[in-house]
């Protein structure tokens, strides 16, 4: 048991932002059902609270709900789900992307699609009063990095080689023709796809709408960021003075420092994901140290 821990807390200090919204999204899961386990009546109230109201006038006495209801899940299926998608879309956003930005759709998408949800719902009269799920958030994601490059081959078991726009269309079409079923949530889905193009054009432009999250949330954003890897201290050795020269300091690396810095040249250059099992070890362990 102690083995899995230190290898979840490992994970979570080493794997990007994608990785970590997984954990936020599960650990969120785990504990809001045992907290409806253990106190039904009140548990069921505070999920309430999480949740987002689909009530404009509701809403502004809870409108924290519009960042709280993209981590809550109304039941296993629809988180396992979502986290699917989540893996596969963030993973594939990363690639061009850093952290802060993957955050940055994530929080966003579901602002937007949050508040053109309440909207539609005092125009349409969507189903039900509360919404949750990263849905939104997600397809955000997967339009945003569609947007930036549609011809992205992608490799699918049992089907092969497609492009990134087949699939971000295939699912945008599924949430068209179910729309009976659950308008809402598939109204926030839509509205979700909508802001990652928005993000994605205007950061072609110049503008990066993911710096609005951690300047405005620090605390929150934190948690998310990767883990920046301290590096040793630079040993100096101080040669004596000479007639010909003054005192001048001479700087010698270890040879684990040396490995360090080659490390972090790599990652520079290729990535994180680009570095080895044994590398991202011994990274930690020097980080440690």
């Amino acid at each position: 048991m102690n083995s899995i821990w230190e290898d979840l807390k490992y994970s979570y200090r080493t794997d990007g932002t994608t990785q970590r919204l997984i954990y936020w999204n599960v650990g969120v899961f785990i504990v809001s059902q045992l907290v409806l386990l253990i106190f039904p009546v009140w548990g069921s109230q505070c999920l309430n609270w999480m949740a987002l109201p689909l009530d404009l006038q509701a809403w502004m006495f809870q409108p924290w709900g519009l960042i709280t209801y993209t981590f809550f899940h109304a039941s296993f299926m629809h988180l396992f789900f979502n986290m699917l998608v989540l893996h596969f879309a963030g993973r594939l956003f990363e690639t061009y992307f850093n952290g802060q930005q993957t955050l940055g759709v994530y929080i966003l998408s579901g602002i937007g699609a949050g508040l053109l949800c309440m909207i539609g719902s005092s125009l349409f009269g969507f189903n039900g009063s509360i919404m949750v799920g990263a849905s939104a958030s997600i397809m955000g994601l997967l339009t945003a990095v569609t947007a930036y490059n549609p011809v992205m081959p992608v490799r699918l078991m049992l089907i092969g080689q497609v492009r990134l726009w087949h699939i971000t269309g295939c699912l945008l079409f599924l949430d068209l023709i179910q729309w009976k079923s659950d308008a809402g949530g598939h109204f926030a889905h839509l509205c979700g796809a909508v802001f990652g193009v928005i993000y994605m054009l205007l950061l072609q432009k110049g503008t990066d709408l993911s710096r609005l999250i951690p300047g405005a949330n620090p605390w929150y954003a934190k948690w998310f960021s990767k883990s920046k890897t301290p590096l040793k201290k630079v040993h100096v050795n101080r040669t004596p003075p000479s007639n010909n020269s003054n005192l001048r300091k001479v700087v010698q690396k270890t040879k684990e420092q040396q490995q360090v810095d080659e490390i972090l040249d790599k990652i520079s250059k290729s990535g994180y994901d680009s570095l080895s099992q044994a590398e991202k070890e011994f990274l930690f362990r020097e980080g440690k140290s």
